[in-house]
């Protein structure tokens, strides 16, 4: 499962992702999809998705 492919991202699934405020840092937060807010089928720092808490940024690991 690709984090940079956007058909492998589906609402409910458990991610880690990059907030945009942590890029330089690197430190990811762990949360379930809620919205897929990238709309091209790639991106190639990551899909950037809402979680159910309502953090925004871009899925680095699909777990």
């Amino acid at each position: 499962m690709d984090p940079k492919k956007r058909f492998c991202i589906k609402q409910g699934l458990k991610v880690n992702i990059v907030l945009k405020a942590d890029q330089r840092s690197g430190k990811l937060t762990q949360g379930i999809v809620k919205d897929i807010l990238t709309n091209s089928p790639t991106h190639p720092h990551g899909i950037k998705v809402r979680l159910q808490s309502g953090e925004v940024g871009r899925v680095q690991e699909i777990l």
